[in-house]
């Protein structure tokens, strides 16, 4: 019975320390809801659809070409994940670009907030573009970007290659033109300075500050060149006093000139 007994209580004891083992192991440190709590904040994020078209007909057939990631938390971030160019794809491109079409791309026109995703609509897309010849010279290098408002909402993309100018290289299709070489990046307005107007007002403040020091710098013009102001005022009054002295004697010599 005792035998019994005791070997009940060994095999609970084991099965105890077990559990205990792999609350441990799941948990790292953390409760349950931490661990959820933490990984949505680490992790939460949203994509959006790119898309490209490039037709011989100049006729746009958006295809999908990829999809832009955007991840919020600690380390906030924006990616891209592209597909790579079909055989297919790839004769069309260059045919494209032998004939001087257009490489066009596209976005939904969304609000990058992730706090706003939850009523996400789309508001009609965003189009870019660039000659096909372009595209195809610079061996699918090229810069996207994406303009936000202040709110986060998506006003407008762009597209450039490298080299930006066409100069009919020879490009082989499956060296060359298989994988896209993109660099994606967010323009968000930059506010502009606005005036100084608390430096303004200090140095207004300090101006006033050495002006009530030193009093002698609040005189008048007049107050602190009168003494040499007067005497050139005194000149020329009696210059101009000789002058007309000279100028009646003269007449009066004429007049009696005239009478002999």
């Amino acid at each position: 019975m005792a035998a019994g007994l005791t070997l009940n209580l060994t095999v609970v004891l084991v099965v105890f320390c077990f559990l205990c083992i792999e609350f441990v192991c799941c948990n790292n440190g953390r409760r349950v809801g931490d661990i959820n709590s933490v990984s949505e904040a680490e992790f939460s994020g949203f994509s959006l659809p790119l898309e490209h078209s490039f037709e011989v007909d100049d006729v746009a057939h958006f295809r999908p070409r990829g999809s832009v990631v955007l991840k919020t938390g600690r380390e906030p971030s924006v990616s891209l994940s592209q597909n790579q160019l079909t055989e297919e794809d790839r004769v069309r491109l260059k045919e494209v670009a032998a004939v001087d079409g257009l490489y066009r791309i596209r976005v939904p026109r969304v609000s990058l907030q992730t706090e706003r995703q939850m009523d996400r609509h789309t508001d009609g897309f965003l189009t870019a573009f660039v000659r096909a010849c372009a595209m195809v010279e610079s061996h699918l290098s090229d810069v996207i970007t994406l303009h936000t408002d202040i709110s986060g909402f998506l006003i407008g993309v762009s597209i450039v290659t490298f080299p930006g100018a066409c100069q009919g290289s020879e490009v082989e299709d499956e060296v060359d033109l298989e994988v896209f070489n993109t660099t994606l990046t967010v323009m968000a307005p930059v506010n502009a300075p606005g005036p100084e107007t608390a430096l303004f007002l200090e140095r207004l403040e300090q101006e006033s500050e050495k002006k009530a020091k030193n009093p002698q710098e609040q005189k008048s013009f007049f107050a602190k060149y009168w003494m040499y102001i007067v005497p050139l005022v005194l000149f020329l009054m009696m210059s101009g006093a000789q002058d007309q002295s000279g100028a009646g004697g003269g007449g009066g010599g004429a007049a009696n000139g005239g009478g002999r």
